[in-house]
């Protein structure tokens, strides 16, 4: 039977679960096994949909060691061979994959948005050029087969009710990352823009107006995004970009203003329910994937519908 070990991030549980789908595309109809591992951290809200968790209580091992929590990794690697382990590639995941992978003397594929079967072998499929391509990747050794997989790309609803069975890890050897809280400060609120129902997202069509989008999104009690050339204008930071080199997401609602929609945007597009493209040019790339495409310019566009929901409210 085939093994998957998946490191559970306990900041964000459901960026782990989702990587359960990763493992049912791997093995597709193959009996496979996946068992989560965890640090320090409850394992209720994971039971149910891991076959097995292995939970890792010790009280040297500090939140977000990468150097203990790779030896601990690798340690349970070698004791039991796992077919593949996979690491959301959340900021400290992008940080333990790669430790990992050379702990292990194997190679990694980072940053995943998909994966595809071509003449019944597996490639796995990410983002390459700072996300001007996409490069399929075929893993041509006995493994293990190691990935972090972008977060918000794939989404999990397979069984959750499974019987999970819970097995305390006391590691033998490992390596203290001497990782102290020095201070603590508090982070300025931002947003994510992953987890937005509305999106209104600007382009290269309106580089000019681009803080104009603000007024539209908090009307429909949205969030602002941009693209990949509003971000290289220096007018929005890379938090807020969509697209292969921004991030992946899957609101009810994206409106594209002033946007091409070339293939490096609209990887970043998943699972939207509706999709509102406002261009000058009807034929640009994403008003074929749109819902409504609206010809004109993106700015009457925004003072008109904000007017219209003014009228109405």
């Amino acid at each position: 039977m085939k093994r998957c070990l998946i490191y559970i991030d306990d900041i964000n549980i459901q960026n782990s679960i989702d990587l359960l789908e990763v493992a049912r595309q791997v093995y597709g109809d193959d009996t496979y096994e996946t068992i989560g591992v965890n640090f320090n951290c409850n394992s209720k809200a994971s039971m149910g949909a891991f076959d097995k968790i292995v939970q890792v209580m010790h009280p040297e091992i500090k939140i977000y060691d990468p150097v203990a929590i790779t030896e601990v990794m690798a340690e349970l690697q070698i004791k039991n061979s796992f077919n593949s382990i996979l690491i959301p590639a959340t900021p400290f995941g992008r940080i333990l994959a790669p430790r990992l992978a050379m702990r292990l003397k194997t190679g990694l594929v980072a940053d995943v948005t998909a994966i595809s079967r071509k003449k019944d072998k597996l490639e796995v499929i990410r983002p390459a050029f700072s996300g001007r391509i996409m490069a399929g990747i075929t893993c041509m050794s006995d493994g293990p087969l190691m990935m972090s997989i972008r977060q918000g790309v794939f989404n999990y609803e397979g069984d959750k009710s499974k019987p999970t069975e819970i097995i305390n890890y006391e590691p033998k050897n490992f390596k203290d990352g001497h990782i102290n809280c020095l201070y603590k400060k508090e982070k300025e609120q931002t947003y994510d823009i992953r987890e937005s129902d509305v999106l209104v997202s600007g382009g290269g069509g309106v580089i000019r107006s681009f803080h104009y989008l603000k007024q539209l999104a908090d009307k429909l009690d949205g969030q602002v995004s941009a693209s990949r050339k509003i971000v290289d204008k220096g007018l929005a930071s890379r938090n807020i970009q969509v697209g292969q080199s921004g991030k992946t997401v899957s609101p009810k609602l994206y409106i594209a203003l002033g946007i091409n929609g070339a293939m490096q945007h609209v990887e970043g597009l998943k699972q939207v329910e509706n999709i509102i493209s406002v261009n000058i040019n009807s034929s640009a790339p994403i008003c074929s994937l749109s819902d409504i495409v609206v010809e004109g310019d993106a700015m009457t566009f925004i003072e008109k519908l904000v007017e219209k929901i003014e009228e109405t409210s």
